[in-house]
């Protein structure tokens, strides 16, 4: 049922998956055995009743927006050559969101009108270790205060402004930090994915209130939602995993944590779930949620229960 007077026209999995239509499917078992994240069980299920429709919607949305920019250049007597769409995807450590976006990237660039699809995560954009520490910030990365705000910004404005070969930080979770020198690099792309915690939030309060937000270079955007009590089993079995997987290799941050007991290693998951991760989605995350254009609610097991849709 809709809520009068709601921004959202909401969903059940059964009416959204009606909307598929004759939308073809074009990822196979062996495409999402690949793009899903660690404990993130996507099915052919999901991506049929979910991400079709929702691919059906963005072809709608992109190809309205190429028409809208072609009539304007017309108007304008101008070549400028063509704007990427730029969809943003939201939500809590945990929720799924890189799943999402690799999943969404698969399949936008198969659409004969968007053959570039490009994906960027803003963990690129936080600050180095090394500045969080002396800022006393380390105990707050994912925070909104965290990111290098303004090279986020220029990297979203270059792609906006048709700048060929934007290159953007490149973050690794092995050693959890930025990767000095190293960059990726983003060429004209159709369609650009930016994935991340607070890609819906506000400025930081040190920013000047004349700087935008990062959203405001959004055509669209997702944001992945689930209870906290779901959030935090997740993170916790995704913690133990790693623990028996990448936290073992001597390069990792976190390889202290690869040889502690069972307990000892759930302890420790909640901990950092609770002082880092819970307040920062309570605080800065959650309240963001209203701004999104689509919402994707999550029952257990990563099944997506409810499709919020921004009335336009």
């Amino acid at each position: 049922m809709n809520a009068v007077g709601s921004p959202y026209r909401l969903f059940t999995r059964e009416e959204w998956a009606n909307l598929r239509a004759d939308t073809p499917l074009t990822l196979t078992l062996d495409d999402l055995s690949r793009l899903k994240s660690l404990h993130d069980p996507i099915s052919l299920e999901e991506v049929i009743e979910i991400y079709l429709p929702l691919s059906r919607l963005l072809a709608l949305y992109v190809a309205a927006t190429q028409g809208l920019f072609k009539a304007t250049q017309r108007f304008l007597g101008a070549g400028d050559g063509k704007v990427p769409y730029i969809i943003g995807v939201a939500g809590s450590v945990s929720a799924g969101k890189s799943t999402t976006a690799r999943v969404l990237r698969a399949l936008l660039s198969r659409w004969p009108n968007t053959p570039k699809v490009e994906l960027i995560t803003t963990d690129g954009f936080l600050l180095p270790n090394a500045v969080l520490e002396r800022e006393g910030l380390m105990e707050k990365k994912g925070f909104p205060e965290s990111y290098d705000h303004r090279a986020l910004l220029r990297f979203l404005s270059d792609v906006k402004a048709g700048e060929p070969h934007v290159t953007a930080p490149v973050y690794s979770h092995l050693v959890y930090d930025v990767i000095d020198g190293e960059r990726e690099s983003v060429d004209h792309p159709d369609i650009l994915i930016v994935e991340g915690v607070n890609v819906l939030a506000a400025r930081p309060s040190r920013q000047p209130r004349d700087i935008p937000f990062v959203s405001d270079f959004f055509d669209f955007s997702i944001y992945l939602d689930a209870s906290e009590e779901m959030l935090e089993r997740w993170y916790v079995d995704r913690f133990l995993t790693l623990r028996q997987t990448a936290f073992r290799d001597p390069r990792s941050y976190f390889r202290k944590y690869a040889e502690i007991d069972d307990a000892a290693a759930i302890r420790v998951a909640k901990d950092i779930w609770t002082t880092i991760n819970l307040e920062n989605l309570r605080n800065n995350i959650a309240p963001t949620r209203p701004r999104a254009s689509l919402i994707l609610t999550k029952g257990a097991d990563h099944r997506i229960e409810e499709v919020a849709l921004r009335k336009l």
